[in-house]
């Protein structure tokens, strides 16, 4: 029998962390009792993190919050986040965002889906690798054509700004999607480097579509002031409304509160507008009682007390990852400045586990999940000659979870090493 039977239906390939978990989930994972470590895990605790703001634990439901909110979200939230874009990142400066800048959804896939339904007949570049969700996403909307912009791992997937512009130009690029900080590599664009990435896009009227949910997890010093350091290129955009700067954030990550699947897009309000118009065939908006209860959590007193406490707890699981990761042979193209991923080269390990897919397979016999590179090789509509993944030896190992899991599972994935060695 045909995995669908029904023949007016295709079938959907599941994204990256979809995959693994299905296939986790076959080998006894969440029902077989044992003490599985994620380190495929696409989240970052949940818990409450010594010395950051209160968890919430309930969420108040006003009678107006029974109805259906605006699709670009309610007048309060986007008020809210407009508000923290200019004191974080535009403080002083002349144009500043208001709520007609904001677009509210439930969630990043859905903030992204919006947009991707919302451009034209272009060429939009993306970048490889990147975050495994963005291949059917770019695949299935017929009226733009991806455009893919391989990073060479020998180079740390550094992109200087002369190959940015040319290759801008030389492709007819009117628009370019990325992560920043960029799942799964964690590298960080960032300072004059990303100011210059927007003035490169102000020149050449090229779109620059940034998914920014790690924006908080950036591995840097603290500024002078003490603030934790934190990145977005709305910091560098000139006016609000003309800069083709369309950013995606949310509650997902950097205030690790993945279940409300709350998320925004800031950018200029004719964006805004014509991603409300594509919110209301694709989704109708998202949850009232969510929207209203995320409003307090972007005061700077909860946002900067929660970047704090998640980059004290996460840069030591970082550093401890990283140390552990390369004792064991896995080499790393360059150490993450951002995310809580570390992007694992394992060619070095003894066979089978020296592809991303054969250490993942194996290692699920360990109760250990972790994402093989293959899928961050995006290839939307699989248009791309069918051959090997360029990323077929690699593989991402989240530090998402708590310590323990994290020590955990490194634990048997050495035990694992070690046996399938001799």
């Amino acid at each position: 029998m045909s995995e669908h039977p029904t023949a007016a239906f295709r079938t959907v390939p599941r994204t990256g962390v979809i995959f693994v978990m299905t296939e986790a989930a076959k080998h006894g994972y969440g029902t077989d009792g044992l003490p599985w470590a994620n380190l495929g895990q696409g989240q970052p605790e949940t818990t409450a993190l010594p010395g950051a703001p209160e968890r919430v634990t309930s969420v108040e439901v006003a009678v107006n919050d029974q109805e259906y909110a605006p699709v670009p979200g309610i007048w309060e939230l986007r008020e809210a986040v407009a508000d923290h874009y200019n004191r974080l990142y535009r403080r002083g400066l002349p144009s500043q965002y208001s709520a007609e800048n904001v677009c509210v959804s439930s969630g990043g896939r859905t903030a992204l889906t919006r947009a991707c339904a919302a451009l034209g007949e272009i060429n939009l570049g993306h970048f490889l690798p990147d975050y495994t969700a963005y291949e059917e996403l770019l695949g299935i909307f017929r009226l733009f054509s991806p455009i893919p912009i391989l990073l060479d791992p020998s180079r740390g997937y550094d992109f200087s700004l002369r190959e940015l512009e040319r290759e801008i130009q030389g492709r007819g690029l009117s628009a370019l999607l990325l992560s920043n900080p960029c799942n799964p590599t964690g590298k960080v664009v960032q300072g004059d480097e990303l100011r210059s990435w927007v003035a490169i896009a102000r020149r050449n009227d090229c779109a620059l579509l940034i998914d920014e949910f790690y924006s908080h997890y950036v591995w840097a010093t603290p500024d002078a002031d003490g603030s934790p350091p934190m990145v977005s290129a709305a910091r560098y955009v000139e006016d609000v409304d003309r800069d083709p700067v369309i950013l995606f954030d949310g509650l997902t990550k950097n205030w690790r509160y993945p279940g409300w699947r709350v998320a925004w897009t800031i950018g200029p309000k004719d964006v805004i507008g014509a991603m409300g118009s594509a919110g209301s065939f694709l989704d109708g908006g998202g949850s009232r009682p969510l929207q209203r209860a995320a409003i307090p959590l972007l005061s700077d007193e909860h946002t900067l007390g929660e970047t704090r406490a998640l980059q004290r707890v996460f840069r030591t699981k970082r550093d401890m990852m990283l140390r552990r990761l390369l004792k064991l042979g896995v080499m790393v193209d360059r150490e993450p400045e951002g995310t809580f991923y570390v992007w694992g080269d394992v060619r070095d390990l003894p066979a089978p586990l020296n592809t991303g897919m054969g250490l993942f397979r194996e290692a699920l016999q360990a109760q250990v999940i972790c994402v093989p590179g293959d899928f961050f090789d995006v290839n939307p509509g699989r248009r791309r000659a069918d051959r090997p993944s360029r990323f077929r030896h690699h593989v991402r190992f989240s530090f998402g979870p708590p310590q323990d899991q994290l020590e955990g599972g490194l634990d048997r994935l050495q035990a694992l090493i070690e046996r399938t060695a001799r």
